[in-house]
């Protein structure tokens, strides 16, 4: 058990954080020379960190060896103090405390951590997962509110009950309301960092004041996501706004259940991803193939040009 005094974190929390794709090659293996082009694309973006291992990694169809691996392999090729998180999406508390552990062990710097899979959990029975991952391990925590996909809402008064949890520190807001971002901001202050994690709202969020962005289009477009983050702290709202409205079209791949093969097609559009996915999900095909290669070859055809985002200041109130 941890019982190390509070501190704000040991990752900032604010900024950009891909939740990575996993590349696959034609024998379904993990393709880690893909894997490391677009990680250095990111990190050459300006990214703040990386998740490896969400829903856009396909971590329901990775071996635990698999993502152990990835892990090791992230750090290996990170810069120094270059946040990697570890995604924890499990069923049993046990299981989730034990690859909270290993990943400690292994390196990653923190954790994304869902409610329990397929059971859905009563409010009481959520926190005291959160609880017991949280005590039984050192890392700094990012809860996953997303009732949409999940089923299971994290409310205000259940993180009323985490706040003396030093590692849980940071939320990837995705209940799709972004009246939450005020509403946390008003009952808890700096105490949890918020990370928006819905795209088609990551302006309006980062407005509002959450204080970074777990995205999902950055696997094609790190720059264009990096430099909408940094013209809204910089307080440059209406050159963010411009290239926001140019990304619309592929922001809104992000919330459609194919939203992996979806991304992935767009990251081989810009020479960063590839197309194979991990069965049960199936390449795309016929109309649905067509339609989604349109709007991001039409996006491609007006791809902005950016300002020199990576040198800007923030706003203090920002």
């Amino acid at each position: 058990m941890h019982s190390q005094p509070y501190k704000m974190s040991t990752i900032n929390w604010n900024g950009v954080y891909p939740a990575l794709l996993t590349p696959f090659d034609a024998n379904d293996a993990v393709d880690f020379n893909m894997y490391k082009k677009n990680f250095d694309a990111q990190v050459s973006a300006g990214v703040d960190g990386v998740i490896i291992g969400g829903s856009l990694g396909e971590a329901s169809t990775l071996l635990n060896k698999e993502k152990k691996d990835l892990l090791i392999y992230s750090k290996e090729i990170a810069p120094k103090n270059f946040p990697v998180l570890v995604n924890i999406a499990e069923q049993s508390t046990k299981e989730a405390v034990a690859l909270a552990q290993e990943a400690e062990a292994n390196g990653a710097d923190g954790l994304m951590l869902l409610p329990p899979m397929r059971y859905k959990s009563s409010d009481e029975e959520t926190v005291a997962f959160f609880r017991s991952v949280a005590t039984n391990c050192g890392l700094p925590i990012l809860i996953y509110n997303n009732p949409v996909d999940y089923k299971i809402e994290v409310t205000l008064a259940m993180f009323e009950q985490m706040t003396s949890l030093p590692t849980v520190q940071a939320v990837k807001e995705s209940t799709r309301d972004t009246i939450n971002v005020t509403r946390m901001l008003n009952r808890f202050g700096d105490r949890f960092k918020i990370l928006t994690g819905v795209d088609p709202l990551a302006l309006e969020s980062l407005v509002l004041g959450a204080h970074g962005w777990v995205a999902g289009l950055v696997d094609a477009f790190p720059r264009e996501t990096v430099a909408i983050f940094k013209l809204v702290k910089a307080g440059r709202i209406q050159e963010a706004l411009t290239i926001y409205r140019w990304f619309m079209p592929l922001l809104e791949l992000d919330i459609h259940p194919k939203l992996v093969q979806y991304i992935k097609l767009a990251a081989t559009a810009t020479g960063i991803g590839s197309e194979y996915v991990r069965q049960p999900r199936l390449p795309l095909s016929g109309a649905e193939l067509a339609q989604v290669q349109k709007v991001i070859k039409d996006a491609l055809a007006v791809r902005p040009t950016l300002p020199d985002y990576l040198h800007l200041t923030p706003l203090e109130y920002a």
